[in-house]
């Protein structure tokens, strides 16, 4: 089999998206902290849209539990999720450049690790990781897009998971009512819709449509 040239991808995904979009998302640079089940998802939306460069953030391991909604396959149990998702989306993204940091988010770590992307977004699980980050880039780093997630756990209808606009520069995704700590799984499904709203805002983000 022989594989595309990145120069061939490239046109495929201008034939695709048009010229104008596709050299607006290639000039663009996310972040994506945590890797889970929001995480893994967007990361992968992200790198079939062709974004220049991607920031990829987690320090955890892929551990059997993951794989009912994540991104991640049997074979790479015991992988770090940065570099199980890293060869991911170097296997799907010629086009884009990925980069990958195995460290925990700390309001000390936040302002150096993520000062280089355009758009940051939140990917976590646990509230508290979540409201610490959303907290920190608001606080320390305005000038940056901050896209997040609260609420897409169990089964309730889809249509339920929305996209706010907050403020000027922070989108909130999901239904901010559903979050595993109420006791309710987290379900493949439910979690990409949100997922997909999220990585639908970062594009429209880039792409200069802001009024969600």
């Amino acid at each position: 089999m022989v594989l595309p040239t990145k120069e061939e991808m490239y046109a495929a995904l201008v034939e695709r998206h048009g010229a104008e979009l596709q050299k607006k998302l290639s000039a663009a640079s996310v972040a994506v902290c945590g890797l889970g089940g929001l995480g893994s998802n967007i990361a992968i939306a992200l790198a079939r849209a062709g974004v220049g460069h991607i920031h990829i953030i987690d320090f955890d391991r892929v551990d059997i539990q993951n794989l009912n909604r994540q991104q991640y396959f049997p074979e790479q149990l015991g992988l770090a999720k940065t570099e199980a998702l890293g060869d991911t989306l170097r296997r799907i993204a010629l086009c884009s450049e990925i980069t990958a940091d195995c460290v925990k988010l700390t309001e000390e770590n936040i302002p150096s690790l993520l000062s280089g992307e355009d758009i940051i977004c939140e990917a976590f699980d646990k509230a508290d990781q979540k409201a610490m980050l959303v907290n920190c880039v608001l606080e320390n780093m305005p000038e940056k897009y901050l896209v997040a997630g609260s609420g897409m756990a169990g089964i309730a209808p889809s249509n339920l998971i929305t996209t706010k606009r907050v403020t000027k520069r922070f989108y909130l995704c999901g239904d901010d009512m559903n979050d595993v700590e109420d006791g309710l799984g987290l379900v493949s499904a439910r979690v990409m819709i949100c997922a997909a709203h999220q990585a639908n805002a970062i594009i429209r983000i880039i792409a200069g449509e802001y009024d969600i």
